[in-house]
């Protein structure tokens, strides 16, 4: 039922967004991977997953960007059915040490994280109302925020904070568009992506994801396919009573305060 539909997965060269271009192409959407640097993987991953799937480059952060990626699509496909705002960024600064941000570095990461999503989905907003009322069925937005977002940890307050924003956007995005458009969001926790192995080497990348399966009630560590699918059943029409929702999706970690895992017992 998703045959032929057409996707925009922004960041979707690298990571969490290459998986969700896999995913949805395996079930015949055509897919737009945009990029803003990563060309040679956009393009490399278009070409291999077929449908007549492209590589387009926009800095989503640039409202222009977003509207002109949204005008690629429909000019290629003539539709647009799906939005993953998938793109994002970070600054790494200990949340005790209050002078390691700048309002500068709190403006830079909402533009991407936050700001980012929201014009991408204005920008889109046109075509999947258009497709509803056509007879095409609800468009469909998923945003990939954090848990972050949610339990105020991470990387840095700015980015928490970027990506709380993002968790509460989906929620007043999916009641505003509704019932033409459904928007929910994804919070993953730690994902193992090729950023970490590129930086830790593949002894250090295995030893961190080890080390992170340890303190999951799952007793894993998440890999962008874990993220992806999630993804791809929120757009898709097994979701379509689910809007303004956000999943979390960190093996359980949320469950466990002390983020490690408890011995088992004998029932």
């Amino acid at each position: 039922m998703m045959q032929d539909k057409v996707a925009i997965v922004t960041g979707g060269g690298t990571g969490i967004g290459a998986s969700v271009v896999r995913k949805l192409a395996a079930r015949g959407v055509r897919c737009v991977v945009n990029y803003a640097s990563s060309r040679d993987e956009a393009e490399a991953l278009a070409a291999a997953v077929g449908n007549g799937s492209i590589a387009v480059q926009a800095d989503v952060a640039d409202d222009a960007a977003c509207r002109a990626l949204a005008a690629a699509a429909v000019e290629a496909f003539g539709r647009i059915d799906y939005l993953v705002n998938n793109a994002g960024r970070t600054k790494f600064a200990n949340h005790e040490a209050m002078d390691d941000l700048t309002a500068e570095d709190f403006i830079h990461i909402y533009r991407l994280n936050t700001i980012g999503p929201f014009q991408m989905v204005r920008a889109c907003t046109a075509a999947m109302q258009a497709g509803f009322e056509a007879g095409n069925g609800a468009g469909a937005v998923v945003n990939v925020a954090s848990v972050a977002g949610v339990f105020g940890n991470g990387s840095s307050v700015a980015y928490a904070a970027s990506k709380g924003a993002l968790v509460t956007m989906t929620k007043s995005l999916g009641r505003a568009l509704a019932p033409a458009i459904r928007v929910n969001a994804v919070a993953p926790g730690y994902v193992g992506t090729g950023w970490f192995e590129k930086r830790l080497g593949e002894d250090g990348f295995a030893a961190l994801n080890a080390s992170i399966a340890s303190k999951t009630p799952l007793g894993l560590a998440a890999g962008p396919d874990d993220i992806a699918g999630p993804i791809v059943m929120l757009l898709g029409p097994d979701a379509r009573a689910i809007t303004g929702e956000t999943m979390l999706i960190d093996a359980g970690a949320h469950l466990d305060v002390g983020l490690s895992r408890r011995p088992a017992r004998e029932m």
